[in-house]
């Protein structure tokens, strides 16, 4: 029986992963902004067959409270086996590129309070000597594009900070793994124009699942995005700036 922190735990990628969990009789622990939404999840797990689901509120953004939020839910869970971060904004690329408020605010809650959190708790899953370490990048982060390239930088400095991770805690025993999703039909994509690349947030969800079962380094969800990364990151520049992305 799992026992799994998940912060960000009201975006729709999460929430479908937590299912998985539940269904696996995990024991659940969920950290959210919005407390109606995560007690909501919380609630609708207990019944999908979680052995146990605890919650609480939490801003990202506020760094000084995510060491006492880690204290209480490894109590509450007795230890820590799968973390997940899942929290994350997709700002509006044009707002940021006039404002610099909006621009730090945006790399703070995407990457900052990404790292902050895996700073803490690195050490507590090196003294466990187990333990896998799991979060959500993106495929935005491979190469910066015109159209997202704030949203792009901040996934690139999490993926990256995550790569030294790895390295860091390979011989304690711990898995770190970059989640990459595509594009995905969420809640915070809605008004993005669909197409046959678009996946969903159960997809996803199964990928992630499978991807900690395997001790997966990186997982490209769904797999097609992995080659399809490749190809864009061998685009000159000289070329690739010409392009309309």
């Amino acid at each position: 029986m799992k026992k799994v922190l998940i912060i960000g735990a009201t975006s729709a990628i999460a929430e479908e992963t937590a299912r998985l969990f539940a269904q696996r009789l995990a024991s659940l622990y969920l950290v959210a902004r919005n407390e109606r939404r995560v007690a909501a999840i919380a609630s609708d797990l207990g019944i999908r067959g979680a052995t146990q689901v605890a919650y609480e509120t939490l801003d990202v953004n506020d760094f000084a409270s995510h060491a006492a939020m880690l204290d209480r839910a490894t109590e509450a869970l007795g230890k820590l086996d799968v973390v997940l971060i899942a929290h994350g904004t997709l700002d509006n690329q044009r707002a940021c590129e006039e404002s610099v408020d909006l621009t730090m605010r945006a790399l703070s809650t995407n990457a900052l309070s990404v790292i902050a959190l895996c700073t803490q708790i690195a050490p507590r899953l090196s003294a466990q000597g187990s333990g896998t370490l799991a979060v959500i990048s993106s495929v935005a982060g491979d190469r910066g594009k015109r159209s997202n390239y704030v949203y792009g930088s901040a996934k690139a400095l999490v993926s990256t900070y995550l790569s030294g991770l790895r390295q860091r805690l390979y011989s304690a025993g711990v898995q770190v793994l970059t989640i990459k999703p595509g594009l995905v039909d969420t809640p915070m994509t809605a008004s993005f124009p669909k197409g046959p690349l678009w996946s969903t947030p159960r997809r996803v969800a199964a990928g992630i699942l499978r991807a900690i079962d395997k001790k997966r380094d990186v997982a490209y969800l769904p797999r097609a995005w992995g080659p399809a990364m490749w190809f864009i990151r061998l685009i000159p520049e000289k070329v690739f700036k010409r392009l309309e992305l």
